[in-house]
Parts: structure tokens; sequence; C-alpha cells
């Protein structure tokens, strides 16, 4: 509402409130006076402007009485005469009438004997009144005796100046309408507003609204409340009680509330697999808050007994975030040099985060300054999910054949170019499916898969995490799906690289479904793959035994990367380049150290126990360092070094 539709509310609350204490005011004298007592205004003869309490009245379905009760209520606490009534009538009761302060609070039984129409089953628990927490009894000896109080927050309302509970503000927050949405907010917005005119059974229908940028959904839940005139809530869901009893006050106190003060409510949801906690949290809101409810979230729920409408949330488009930036930006985004592009073409960020960004970065830091800011803000929540691997290998570091690294090169080819393929000439039209970029680096351990992520990484300015797939997957039903939901979600923003290590954990020979797990199982790897596919940034899926892996998922993968076992002219090279020019050496002899039939990760691990025997005696780095680390090497893999391979180093 405008601030001038609020006053007028707040006016027209309060003028109807004092107008329906005063005539029940009058009626309680006359009956003090025992004058004859008109008959209480009927609820549906009621003819004045749009009200609090008329709407109080109305959506709870209050009976006369209650009404009258409720009023009472409101009347001990707002005008003393309804307190002094209240208190001759307890002290006539009692006999007594010398009591210098009797309570000045009704009771039930008293007001049965004070209001028209009464019936005992108005305080049942499962009546109106205490079930939606209109009014609370106050300790006493019997329920009939015992004071009654109306509700703090129900007192605020029919004022016309609605107010959250105390009790409720551990456990939802307000949220503003943000100043500008893009075009997929814009339409999300729109379908909001058409579901909640959809009532059913008195309540308007609950809607989940899906994507992975929380703070886009946010946004589109409390511009859909602005401008139909809800105050809009988040719900921390960590914050709910464990306990049955104190979680059911929280919905019933959220219940009234809503009614009272126009509320309306949004729950982010992350894991929704069968069975979890998430889901059945996420059922529960649905079942117990009739009110205005919006779920958000990447994965849709099923299985619910209210009608749950979905609507999609699609993310900015470059175009979008174009116009968003060079808003931001200012002038500045003329000196950047067409950059800008690029830019946009690797993050998708919400306009909260442009905006903060732009604002935050010098324009000395450049284009450059801009895209470390961008890549620190979009790292999000995958540093507590994945291990960040600080890329410091180039291409000069990389010994592979000619053929492997041609591929590779195109891997970055694919990573830069995907922009201008996809949104520019049209690829991406008919769906993401199929447009992620993946690749599967396949080889013994140590022969260069994970450097050679590295240099990808390096080469295309992008933050390489490492996935340990043995540890995400889950012998728990649903639980690996939620693990690669977390990463992948985390992960969409950056277009960061993520690098699968021991891929055989999920991607091995599919199994004949024999039971649940097993189906499961299956369903988990089909969902992986389906995020590869739609992934925006690069995956890459590490084996040591690509025979191991289902032809059905190596098709679906872009390229296919052989890591060979380096032989003799690879491992010469591989000690050329394997000490730092800073790094003292005497005499080493490339061709003999190839003698050694190992793969550069070992060869690596020889040439820094080498470089400590050699710190260790104050010298450079020889073939006999080179030796005694070989050995040491050796014992590790259970082997002994042969003549062969050791003649003529010392």
């Amino acid at each position: 509402m405008s601030g001038q539709a609020i006053q007028d509310w707040q006016q027209a609350s309060s003028e109807a409130l004092e107008q329906a204490l005063g005539s029940l005011l009058e009626r309680l004298e006359a009956r003090e006076r025992g004058d004859d007592v008109a008959a209480p205004a009927q609820l549906e003869d009621q003819d004045s402007q749009p009200n609090a309490l008329d709407q109080l009245i109305g959506r709870f379905g209050l009976t006369t009485f209650e009404r009258d009760l409720l009023l009472l209520c409101a009347g001990c606490e707002l005008d003393a005469r309804f307190g002094d009534l209240v208190a001759g009538q307890h002290a006539r009761r009692s006999g007594d009438v010398r009591i210098a302060d009797p309570s000045r609070m009704p009771t039930f039984s008293l007001a049965l004997a004070m209001l028209d129409d009464g019936h005992w089953s108005a305080l049942a628990p499962d009546a109106v009144l205490r079930r939606a927490r209109l009014i609370h009894l106050e300790p006493g000896s019997s329920l009939a005796s015992r004071p009654l109080a109306i509700e703090e927050a129900v007192l605020h309302g029919l004022t016309g100046r609605p107010q959250l509970d105390e009790r409720l503000r551990p456990y939802v927050r307000q949220v503003m309408a943000p100043p500008a949405l893009t075009a997929g907010q814009e339409r999300a917005v729109e379908r909001q507003i058409e579901l909640w005119g959809q009532v059913e059974s008195g309540r308007p229908a609950a809607v989940q609204l899906l994507g992975s940028d929380a703070p886009a959904a946010r946004a589109a839940f409390a511009a859909a409340c602005h401008r139909v005139g809800l105050s809009p809530f988040m719900l921390d869901l960590h914050a709910l009680p464990r306990d049955g009893a104190e979680r059911e006050e929280v919905f019933d106190l959220w219940a009234r509330d809503a009614v009272l003060g126009d509320f309306a409510l949004a729950a982010e949801l992350h894991d929704l697999a069968p069975g979890s906690g998430g889901a059945t949290t996420a059922r529960l809101l649905i079942e117990r808050l009739p009110g205005f409810l919006v779920l958000t979230g990447e994965a849709p729920l099923a299985g619910t007994d209210r009608p749950l409408a979905r609507v999609e949330l699609a993310p900015p488009s470059t175009g979008e975030q174009h116009g968003l930036w060079t808003a931001a930006l200012g002038t500045r985004a003329e000196s950047l040099n067409g950059q800008l592009d690029r830019l946009v073409q690797q993050f998708t960020l919400s306009p909260p985060a442009i905006r903060e960004i732009a604002g935050a970065t010098p324009e000395s830091a450049g284009a450059d300054g801009l895209w470390r800011a961008c890549r620190n803000h979009a790292r999000g929540g995958l540093d507590d999910l994945a291990q960040r691997i600080e890329a410091v290998a180039g291409w000069d570091e990389l010994v592979l054949p000619a053929a492997q690294l041609r591929v590779l090169r195109q891997v970055a080819t694919h990573v830069r170019q995907r922009a201008r393929v996809y949104e520019q000439w049209g690829f991406a039209d008919h769906g993401s499916r199929g447009l992620g970029i993946s690749a599967l680096f396949a080889g013994t351990s140590g022969t260069g898969k994970t450097m050679a992520a590295e240099v990808l990484a390096r080469e295309l300015e992008l933050d390489l995490y490492r996935i340990d797939l043995s540890a995400t997957v889950s012998k728990y039903i649903g639980e690996t799906e939620k693990n690669l939901r977390r990463i992948f979600d985390a992960a969409e923003a950056s277009g960061a690289i993520l690098l699968f290590d021991e891929a055989d954990a999920l991607f091995g020979k599919r199994s004949e479904v024999k039971d649940s797990h097993d189906r499961y199982a299956n369903l988990e790897i089909s969902y992986l793959l389906q995020r590869i596919e739609a992934y925006r940034g690069l995956a890459i899926l590490t084996t040591n035994l690509k025979r191991n892996l289902d032809e059905a998922f190596t098709r679906r993968l872009r390229f296919i990367l052989q890591f060979p076992h380096p032989g003799p002219d690879e491992r010469a090279e591989i000690w050329r380049r394997i000490f730092p020019p800073r790094t003292p050496v005497d005499g080493l002899d490339a061709a003999k150290l190839a003698r050694l039939s190992i793969t550069g990760g070992h060869i690596k691990s020889i040439a820094l126990h080498a470089a400590v025997l050699a710190a260790d005696e104050d010298s450079s780095v020889a073939m006999r360092h080179v030796l005694q680390a070989s050995h040491a090497e050796y014992a590790k893999l259970g082997k002994a070094l042969s003549d062969g391979e050791v003649r003529g180093w010392v």
C-alpha cells in the first residue's frame, strides 16, 4: 500500500475499533444499571470503511460472542472503564464488594454472564480464539476462572498497525523489494501474482520458485509481495525449534500474524532428496501455513497434499548482464576496451552483486581488477565444498605428446569461445543440454592429469576446484545427489573449472537394478551427467582405469584425453624442466636420469628429495643426490633400482 493508503487504513481501523468498543461499553453499562439492552449488532449488518476489525472477524470467522469477548479483552487493555466494570463484576460475584483491587481482567465465566449469546465451545482448545492465538489464558485454578487476555500482536492489528509477534523474530526477518529486476525475475513476479489469485479451500496457492540463484529468488518474491500489498518475510529453517510443540507454536503465531498483517513467507530449501529432512520440513510448511507461501530452491518438490505450483526463475541473459554492468560502471565501462564482454560471458552474477563489485573496485584496477573481484565474489560457498587449487603450472611445464597438447588447447578454445558460439551464434536457442564442456583425463597416477587442469585454469584465468568423488559418493539414498547439487549450484556463478578426481567411484559400469540402492545409484550417475552437460563451465573427470567406465558415459563427454606413461624422450624433458631456475645443479644428465621408467609425479618427488639433500650439505644438486632420492622413491613403490637404470650416474 502507498503511504496515504496506509494512513487511511490506520484511521479507519482506529475509528472502527473505537466505535465497537463504545457500543460494547454502552451495552455493558446499561446492563449494569438494569436498563433494557439492545441486541448486539449482527456481524453481517456492519456497514463501514474497510478496517482491521472487520477483516479479522471475516478472516477468522468469529461469532458475535467471540467478537464481543475479544473486544472485552481489548477494552480492558485500552479503556479503564472496562477494567472498572470487570472489577465490579468480580467483586459482586465473590460476595465481597469491599475488595480494594479485584482483578481487572475478565474470566470466561464472567464473559458468559456479561455478554450475549455466550457458548462454552468458544474457549475450546480447537476453537478459533485459542487455536489462532487471538487470546491467551493467564494462570489460574480452573478453566472458567482463569483470566483472559488479548494477544499483544492482535491488539496492534486491531488498531491498523500490525506488528510481528516478538516470539517470531528469531525465526523470520523482513526483506525489502529490489530497486530493479531482470526479465526473468519480472516473469517470475507476474506468475506468482497470477497464482496467488487462485484460491482453493480458502488458501492461496503455494508456490515453488525454482532457480539456483537464492538472492534473485528472494528479490522476485519480495517484488511480487510489494505489488499486491503484502509484507515479505524470510523464514530461517535452521533456526526453527527442534521440539515439536515449540515448532507448532511458531507455525500458529505466523499463521495468525500473516492474516492480521497481510504477511507473506518464503523459505529457502536446499536438500529435497526423497526422505530427507528438507523435504519433510517443506511438506510441513505447505500443510501448516495456509497463507501466502513461497519455497525457493533448485530441486522440485513432489508429493504434496496441497497444490504446489512451480515457477521457473531464469538467470539474467548475457545481454541483461551487460546492461547491468554498463549501468553500474557508468562512464568507466567505455574505458574497458571491450573487456566487459569477456566478463559477462564468464560470470553469471545477480544485479546486487554486479552493483557491489562495480562500486567496490577502483577505476584504476581496470578490467583485470574487475575480473579478480568477480572471481572472488563468485566463489561463494564453493570453498567449503571442494579444494581450490592454485593454478601455477604453465604450458612450458607440461610435457606431453603433441597430439595431447593439441587436444588441451582445443579444450581452452572451447571454453574461451563458448559464449560467442552459444549466445551470439544461436547454439543455445534449443536448450542447455549438451552445451556443457566436459573432458575425461585418463592415465595412471603421476602422468600429469592434475597439472593439465592447472594449465587450463591458468590459461583461462579461472578458479580450479578439485572434488573427490570417492568422498562425495554416499551409501545413503539421495545423499550423493544432494552433495553434487550443492557443488554445481555453488559453481554456476563463476563457471569455475571442476576437477572430479577418481571418477571410477561413480562412473563405473552401471549395475543391474536388483534393489532400491541400485536404482538410486544409477539415478545419481544420470544426475551428475545431466548437470555436467548443462554446466556453463568446464568439468574435468579423471580416472586411472578408463576401461572401468561405461561406454554410454564416455560418449556424452566432449573430450577424452589419454595421458600415456612418459617414454624416454618425455622423461628426459621432464628432468630438464623439473628443477626451478634458481636451484643450483651440478652435472645432472637428463638422458641418464630418463632411464628410470617412472611418471612425472615420481620424478617431481625425487627432484624435491634430492634438493633437500643437497641443501642440507650446502651444495648444488648432483647425480649422487638424485640417486639417493631415487632409492627412497623406489622403496616407497616396493621396487629396487636395477644396475642398468643407474649405471654411470656417479
